[in-house]
Order: structure tokens, then C-alpha cells, then sequence
């Protein structure tokens, strides 16, 4: 039996990177597709703002490449986020053809006015706090009607994260990190879980999949333990709500003056200050198994 060739979108970043690692290690000829080279495989180079990928040859492909940031809706950022995580999405959809397409999206496509203490794939996508949630779920449904699996993680940690636990890190003032509102549980997905789901889901029924860790995380001890793991002391303190989302309304006033993005955003406080538990049962159906955890990842930073 040939070896599957697989294309990987986005494999010089952090998700791509993990799963074009995971699919060599597996057997996989890997194809990293991008404007940089992958850690393994062979390089072809395509700017998803540009034109369409090219896929010949290939087999199956995982589209993990995506921009990301916290810009608010309706601007000049928006615009940018929009090439790459819808445009972009059209582009690739039409040069996969018949292929199986796996399209990473992300838990911001939810609907966060609603209660998220249990969220199932059929929660509502609309009422998105930035840019990135929007577009993520406008790139999504391009995907869905055009037949891929949809995979929607939610903040994806794991060796090599330049995004979420850095900067929780960099929150940390005069030994002190302030949290919104009270202690609540959040779902987190390791990377390795996301790559094994990316890796298995060609063989599902299209549509979309959570994709977390086995159990959710209270979100100050889970932060505790961050915070020893990387060598950090630290308390934590944690401050009215109603204040974080004033504080972020008035962030969000200053970034639309200057055109940046905003130093503290409602997204941002969202994502703290709220349940938000991905039901993953129908991932699970399909044999998928989450194994790994934040505290395997924690203890690979002490070891």
C-alpha cells in the first residue's frame, strides 16, 4: 500500500507544525504548504491572500493556516484577517477538489451571548466579540458546504505556543495577575489532541467536530499551576467583571482612534471570565480519544 500524501497548510506554525510532525512520524509523505518551509516533508510555497495552493499529487489535505489576532470588527485589520481566513479558505476549497479536506477553525465561532456551559456543535456562530471569530466562521461555512471536516478546538497550548500561555504570562504586573470575574471551568486542547484529530478525521462524516482535552480545568488552579511550571510567583487576584468589561470597552474606544488592536479587549475577558465547556462526544464516536493534558504539558516544562 502507498504512503498518503498529505498536505498541511500553514505547517511553520504552531498547529501546522505539530501536525505535519505528527503525519511523518505516522508514515506520511508531508507536503507543508505556506510562506515559509514546515519542520518535515517537502515545501511548496503559497500565499493564501494570492491564489490557489497546489495539490498535485496530493491526497488528503489539513488546512491549519490562519491569522489570528484580536482585531475588532469592521476594521482595516478585519479586512486583512478576512484574505487569509475566507478568501483564502475559497481558494483552497476549490484547488482540493474531491480531495478530504480537514479545516481547523476554532470554539470563537460560538455564539458567546449564550450559555456555553456545555456547547455542542449545534450552538448558534453569530454575536462574534472580534474579527477573528468572525472570519473564522465565515471560513468555516465555506468549508461545511463544500463537504470538509471541521475541527473546533479551543485555546490550543502545547510545546511551541507563542500565543496563549505567553501571554497570559506577559498579564503578569508587580507579581500580581488579574483575572475577570469568579473562578470558572474552561475547556483547553492540548496540541497533540488536535493533531491526532486532524490526522483521523479524513475517515469522518463531514461536518464539525469539538476537539478538547478529556476534562475541563478549573481556571485558577489550572493558572496556578502555569505560573509554577514556567518559574513564575504570582497571585492571583481577581477583579470585578463589570470593571474588565469597562476597562475593555474603553481599550476597544482608543484602538478604533488609532487603528490598532486593543490592549485589552471584551474577547479577552470573554474567554477568561466565562464556562465555556466543549461537549466532545461527537469526535469520540468516531474513535477519536483525547490523551493528553495540561498537566503532561506542565510536567514536560518542569522535567
Amino acid at each position: 500500500m502507498s504512503r498518503p500524501r498529505i498536505a498541511v497548510t500553514g505547517a511553520s506554525g504552531f498547529c501546522g507544525g505539530h501536525v505535519a510532525r505528527a503525519a511523518a512520524t505516522r508514515g506520511a509523505d508531508v507536503v507543508c504548504l505556506g510562506r515559509r518551509p514546515g519542520p518535515v516533508g517537502a515545501f511548496r510555497f503559497w500565499d493564501a491572500t494570492s491564489g490557489p495552493p497546489d495539490l498535485s499529487g496530493v491526497d488528503r489535505v489539513v488546512h491549519c493556516a490562519a491569522a489570528v489576532g484580536d482585531p475588532l470588527p469592521g476594521s482595516g485589520a478585519e479586512a486583512q484577517m478576512r484574505a487569509v481566513n475566507v478568501d483564502g479558505t475559497a481558494r483552497l476549497l476549490a484547488a482540493a477538489g474531491d480531495r478530504p479536506v480537514v479545516w481547523v477553525s476554532s470554539a470563537s465561532v460560538y455564539d458567546p451571548r449564550l450559555d456555553r456551559g456545555l456547547v455542542r456543535e449545534d450552538h448558534p456562530r453569530t454575536g462574534h466579540l472580534n474579527a477573528y471569530g468572525r472570519t473564522k466562521a465565515d471560513g468555516e461555512e465555506l468549508a461545511l458546504r463544500a463537504g470538509a471536516v471541521v475541527l473546533r478546538p479551543r485555546a490550543v497550548y502545547g510545546p511551541g505556543d507563542t500565543q496563549l500561555l505567553p501571554r497570559l504570562l506577559s498579564r503578569v504586573r508587580a507579581g500580581t495577575l488579574l483575572l475577570p470575574g469568579p473562578d470558572v471551568r474552561l475547556s483547553l486542547t492540548a496540541v497533540e489532541n488536535l493533531a491526532d484529530a486532524c490526522l483521523a478525521a479524513p475517515a469522518w462524516p463531514p461536518g464539525a467536530y469539538n476537539i478538547a482535552d478529556p476534562q475541563p480545568y478549573a481556571r485558577d488552579a489550572a493558572l496556578h499551576q502555569v505560573l509554577r511550571a514556567h518559574g513564575v510567583t504570582a497571585r492571583l487576584r481577581r477583579l470585578p467583571l463589570g470593571l474588565a468589561e469597562m476597562a475593555a470597552r474603553t481599550a476597544e474606544a482608543v484602538a478604533r482612534r488609532t487603528g490598532g488592536e486593543p490592549s485589552l479587549s471584551r474577547y479577552a475577558v470573554d474567554q477568561l471570565a466565562h464556562t465555556v465547556v466543549l461537549d466532545v462526544s461527537r469526535a469520540r464516536t468516531q474513535g477519536w480519544t483525547p490523551h493528553r493534558s495540561l498537566h503532561d504539558y506542565l510536567a514536560s516544562c518542569t522535567a
